[in-house]
Formats: structure tokens, C-alpha cells, sequence
């Protein structure tokens, strides 16, 4: 029995280490425009992360999104990851010695994978905020779109609070970024089993409206393999 226990434990310790980058704390070194040198860099490029603005007495609000392009240097845009329209939108995007946050909401993560199997593998080890697919096949539904896209993805990330998409492809996995729409994380990876449901697995059998009202046959391995 401790024997089966432990070689459970080795199979699912590869999902998690040395594969999810870690949130960083940091803070803003200079601007310049919408670029931002940051004092310590984020450990791979295209992660996304949040500008924390200081008003003063106090006071600290999200002001930015950013995206590291290469060691330390990040572009900036105005805007938060919480989709809340009523509230407005801060004057300044960054400023020296504002904090910064890489990997925000990277605790979150939404999993594509072809079957239950699969599915269950990948979630039992635990350790993050595992959103399930289903909400993600109510969205498409909703929307009326195909298959998962970086489009779609970044639209129901924002809705769902959603910081990282597992995907597994044919023989790898990788971590998504719906912010940067770039891949922050490879690793090879086997499915469990062979079965794959398209376009993933979810509960649904079917969704009445959009995409999933209309046939459910296809490639699994197709329809995410154009994540990259």
C-alpha cells in the first residue's frame, strides 16, 4: 500500500515542479512612455503582472497591466484584471517605486485536458485554485465561439478571475497566459488513457446555443493545438 502511495506521489509531483512560475514582488525601477524597467525581474518573459500605484497618504489602487518582454523590461498598459466597469480606471499607469506584482491570479488556473482521467491527475495535487472547464463551455456557449482561442481565453480569464490556462497538447503541457496570450511554462506530458472528448473535456454532453448546441465530434488535439 505505501508502495502504490508513493508512486502516486512521483507521478503527480512533475505537474507542479519546476513548471508554474512563481508570483514576484517587485516594484518599478523607471518609466519611460508605456515601458517600465522593473528592480528585479520576473522569472520568464511573457509573464503578465499588475502595477500597484501610490496616491498618496495611504492610498493604492491596480493602475496598470503589464508584460515582461525580456529580463526586467515590461510594457504597461492602463487597466485592471477585475472586470469592474463601474469603478474608474486610475489617471497614472506607473511611476518609480510603485509595487508591482508578477504572476497575479497565477494561483487560479483553468484546465484543458482531453478526458476525466486526465483532468483528475492534474488537479489532485493540489496547491492551486483549480477552475473547471465546465465554466469555461458555458462561456463559449454563451459566446458562440468554436474552440478555445487566445481571444476567448483572455475574455473568460477576465470574467472568471483566471490567471493560468493548463493546456495539454499532443506529448506536452503548457501554462497560458490569457493576459500576454503567451506560454510561460512547457513540460513533456503523457494523457491518462486515450479517449479525448472535443474540443475538451467538460460534463456538458451538450450546451444548448452556440458552439456546443452543434456537433460534439472532433480532434481534441487540434482544437488547443494552436495555443503556443
Amino acid at each position: 500500500m505505501k508502495k502504490a502511495i508513493l508512486t502516486l506521489a512521483l507521478a503527480v509531483m512533475p505537474i507542479l515542479a519546476g513548471f508554474f512560475p512563481p508570483t514576484v514582488h517587485t516594484t518599478v525601477r523607471a518609466v519611460n512612455g508605456n515601458e517600465v524597467t522593473l528592480a528585479k525581474p520576473l522569472p520568464v518573459n511573457g509573464m503578465s503582472g499588475v502595477v500597484i500605484h501610490s496616491y498618496g497618504k495611504g492610498l493604492q489602487a491596480i493602475s496598470g497591466i503589464l508584460v515582461q518582454h525580456a529580463p526586467g523590461q515590461a510594457t504597461v498598459r492602463k487597466g485592471d484584471l477585475l472586470d469592474h466597469k463601474g469603478l474608474p480606471t486610475p489617471k497614472n499607469v506607473a511611476a518609480p517605486g510603485d509595487k508591482v506584482i508578477g504572476g497575479y491570479l497565477y494561483n487560479n488556473v483553468l484546465v484543458l485536458a482531453p478526458n476525466a482521467e486526465t483532468y483528475a491527475r492534474i488537479t489532485r495535487s493540489g496547491g492551486r485554485f483549480w477552475i473547471h472547464p465546465d465554466l469555461y463551455a458555458a462561456y463559449l456557449a454563451r459566446e458562440g465561439d468554436s474552440t478555445p482561442d487566445a481571444s476567448n481565453l483572455a475574455g473568460f480569464a477576465r470574467e472568471a478571475q483566471v490567471g493560468l490556462v493548463y493546456i495539454v497538447q499532443k506529448g506536452q503541457a503548457v501554462l497560458f497566459d490569457p493576459i500576454s496570450s503567451k506560454v510561460v511554462g512547457r513540460m513533456p506530458f503523457q494523457p491518462v488513457g486515450t479517449t479525448a472528448k472535443y474540443p475538451f473535456y467538460t460534463r456538458f454532453s451538450k450546451v444548448g446555443g452556440g458552439f456546443f448546441g452543434g456537433s460534439s465530434e472532433g480532434d481534441y488535439y487540434q482544437s488547443v493545438g494552436g495555443i503556443r
